[in-house]
């Protein structure tokens, strides 16, 4: 049975969809509302079998869970790939979701992982506990700027801890500081406490949920690696086995650097922008512990560093543990130190 191709050019309040045969013909195109009930309703109507594709926005998420429902293939691509689009001469709505139809049609649509509606919640869960942290440094910059401001001096590794800012605070009374900017401060550490309570919270729910106490209890013994890089990577991995190598991992973490070959000639340039800067953070700050921490974490470490760069040093490191999660998540083990290893497998 000939299967239909269908592309999905998606926007905010709208989505247009273009229905192609196998051969090539236009079976049907139009736009409709982007909401649940007019999506059901719409695809209705749409012959079977049919394969949709469409390109992986911010609202990509529900349409490829609706459609899932539905019983047919659903594709989501890489917008970093469809390049064919972007750069047409003519750009529309409706020639989008055609070019869509044939990307699927020749199959050449970049598909990329979409994760289950569970993991992609518990995923909003974790990167808004990464705004809160975000905005508790803004709070605590804007404080500082302010003590400085008035010409106040502070220690800057204790200014944020209570006892210290309560005595803070009281010679700035005694210092006789205009009462407004007492409050503001006052106002400003009730916020910093606040957002502190319910980043606690957030990460508490997330180590303790069922889904990955256990696989964060795994990734939690290896150096360096501590509960929130063990979230980060279970959450934004997923399933581990959908990485081929340890190299894919590390392309897909941001750890290495673009290829550019022309000829006889092949260059590196800086770390690729492609990459999932969420993990890519956590784990370069998990290499600079994991180095003072580790012998043969530091050993990698002052090995690359000799050699003139220090990040270039931490670089290493994020990728040897890249390669740590990936094992021990593949496997379902605790991290074992490679004597211990060696001593097992003997």
């Amino acid at each position: 049975m000939n299967s239909y191709y269908i592309g999905l050019d998606i926007h905010k309040r709208s989505i247009s969809y273009c229905i192609k045969s196998a051969g090539g013909q236009i079976w049907a195109e139009g736009k409709f509302t982007a909401n649940r009930s007019e999506l059901l309703r719409t695809q209705g109507q749409w012959p079977r079998p049919w394969n949709a594709g469409m390109e992986a926005t911010i609202f990509s998420g529900w349409i490829h869970d609706v459609l899932k429902e539905c019983g047919q293939q659903v594709r989501v691509g890489d917008p970093n790939m469809m390049r064919a689009i972007a750069a047409s001469k003519k750009k529309s709505d409706q020639l989008d979701s055609r070019k869509i139809a044939d990307l699927l049609r020749a199959d050449l649509f970049p598909d990329v992982y979409v994760a289950c509606p569970q993991v992609r919640e518990l995923r909003q869960t974790l990167r808004y506990r990464n705004l809160l942290v975000r905005e508790i440094v803004r709070f605590k910059n804007r404080a500082c700027g302010m003590l400085m401001e008035a010409g106040i001096g502070y220690e800057r590794e204790r200014v944020h801890r209570q006892g210290y800012w309560e005595r803070l605070m009281e010679e700035l009374v005694a210092d006789q500081m205009p009462s407004s900017w007492i409050d503001l401060l006052r106002l400003n550490r009730n916020t910093i406490q606040q957002l502190q309570q319910l980043e606690g919270r957030l990460v508490e729910s997330l180590v303790k949920h069922p889904r990955l106490a256990e696989r964060v209890t795994r990734l939690d013994t290896i150096p360096g690696i501590g509960p929130l890089t063990a979230l980060t990577w279970a959450l934004e991995i997923d399933d581990p086995k959908r990485f081929a190598n340890v190299r894919r991992a590390v392309s897909y973490c941001g750890l290495c650097s673009g290829q550019r070959q022309s000829g006889d000639r092949t260059g590196r340039g800086p770390l690729s922008k492609q990459r999932n800067k969420h993990l890519q953070t956590m784990l370069v700050e998990a290499a600079k512990k994991g180095a003072r921490r580790d012998a043969k974490l530091n050993e990698i470490y002052e090995r690359e560093k000799a050699r003139g760069n220090p990040n270039q040093a931490t670089i290493a490191v994020a990728r040897r543990l890249v390669a740590y999660l990936l094992a021990c998540d593949r496997e379902n083990r605790s991290f074992l130190p490679e004597q211990a290893a060696e001593t097992a497998a003997a």
